[in-house]
C-alpha cells in the first residue's frame, strides 16, 4: 500500500526530522495541514532539501485566503526551493465557520470559487495560459512560467461538483471522513467519470482517516470521538459520513488489532483508493507507545 503520515511539529527541525525518519521507514507521503507552523510550505521547502523521494503534500491549504496565482507562485518556489519532484498542493475551500466567521469573507459560492481557483492554479503550475474571466476571479496572465519541477494538485472534494473538478481539472483528492463505502458508492464513479470525460489520467484518491491500533475498540472509538468528533458538526464532513453509514466521525476512524486494521486499510484500496493517508491518534494513557504500535504496523504495509 501507499502509505502517508501526518506531519506537524513544534519546531521546523523536528518537522524535518519527520521526513528523514518517513522516508527511511518507506512511507510514501508525509501530508501538512494548513496550520503548521503558521505555512506549512516554508517547512516542507527545507524537509524536501534533507529528504530525496518522499511526497510532500499539503493537507490541505485553504483557497478563500490566497490569491490563485500567488498560491501557484508560491508552490512553484517552494518546488525549486526542494530542488527535486514530489512537492503536491492539496488544496480546499474550507468551511464557512471559517471562511466567513474568521475571515469574514463570503462562502456562499463555495463550489464555484473553488472550480475557477482550480482552474487558475492548475494552468499556472503547468506554465500555461491561466486566464480567466469568471464570477470570482478576472484574471488575465498569459506568460506564467512553469513550476520548475512538476507539481501534483489535489482538490479536498466530497461534493459532487468538487469530485467533478477533482477529475476533470485537478490530479485527484484528497479524502477526510470518507469510509471505504463513501468511497466506493460516491466518490470512484464521480471523479472517474470526470477524468474519462475529460481525457485526463486515472486521478488519485487519497483517503485520509484517523488510524489506532488497539485491542479495546469501546476505548479506540471513546479516544477518537474525543480527538475528532467535532467533524460531524460541519456540513461537508456530516454529508460524507452519511454516505458511507456512519454516525458519527468515530464510526469512519480504523481502528482495532493488527489484523483488523490491516483488513480496513485494504478495503479502502479495494473500493478505489490508491493512496491511504493515515492520521495516527493514541488511545490509552502511554500516549507514545500508542502511537509507535500503530506506526509498527503501518510501516509493514507500505509498498
Amino acid at each position: 500500500m501507499r502509505i502517508g503520515l501526518n506531519g506537524g511539529g513544534a519546531t521546523v527541525d523536528r518537522i524535518v526530522e519527520q521526513a528523514v525518519k518517513a522516508e527511511a521507514a518507506g512511507f510514501s507521503t508525509m501530508w501538512y495541514p494548513s496550520a503548521v507552523r503558521g505555512d506549512p510550505l516554508v517547512a516542507m521547502a527545507i524537509a524536501g532539501r534533507a529528504t530525496t523521494s518522499i511526497e510532500l503534500g499539503t493537507a490541505v491549504l485553504q483557497t478563500y485566503p490566497c490569491h490563485p496565482l500567488l498560491m501557484a507562485n508560491r508552490t512553484a518556489a517552494v518546488a525549486a526551493a526542494m530542488g527535486r519532484s514530489g512537492l503536491t498542493l492539496g488544496i480546499g475551500p474550507s468551511h464557512d465557520v471559517v471562511i466567513e466567521g474568521m475571515y469574514g469573507l463570503s462562502y456562499a459560492h463555495a463550489g464555484r470559487h473553488t472550480e475557477e481557483y482550480t482552474r487558475i492554479v492548475t494552468a499556472a503550475l503547468r506554465g500555461e495560459d491561466a486566464s480567466l474571466d469568471g464570477d470570482d476571479f478576472r484574471v488575465n496572465a498569459r506568460k506564467t512560467s512553469p513550476s520548475p519541477f512538476p507539481v501534483s494538485v489535489l482538490l479536498a472534494a466530497l461534493a459532487p461538483r468538487m469530485l467533478r473538478v477533482a477529475g476533470e481539472v485537478a490530479d485527484g483528492t484528497i479524502l477526510w471522513m470518507a469510509n471505504a463505502r463513501a468511497i466506493e458508492s460516491h466518490v470512484v464513479p464521480r471523479i472517474g467519470a470526470a477524468a474519462a470525460e475529460a481525457a485526463r489520467p486515472a486521478p488519485r484518491i487519497i483517503a485520509g482517516l484517523p488510524v489506532a491500533v488497539h485491542d479495546d475498540i469501546d476505548e479506540a472509538r471513546a479516544a477518537a470521538t474525543e480527538q475528532y468528533g467535532f467533524y460531524g458538526s460541519l456540513p461537508n464532513y456530516r454529508r460524507i459520513l452519511t454516505i458511507g453509514s456512519a454516525d458519527e466521525p468515530a464510526d469512519a476512524c480504523i481502528v482495532g488489532n493488527e489484523d483488523s486494521v490491516t483488513a480496513q486499510l485494504g478495503a479502502l484500496v479495494d473500493a478505489g483508493a490508491t493512496d491511504i493517508w493515515a492520521a495516527v491518534f493514541p488511545v490509552g494513557t502511554d500516549r507514545a507507545a500508542s502511537r509507535t504500535r500503530t506506526r509498527a504496523l503501518l510501516a509493514q504495509l507500505v509498498t
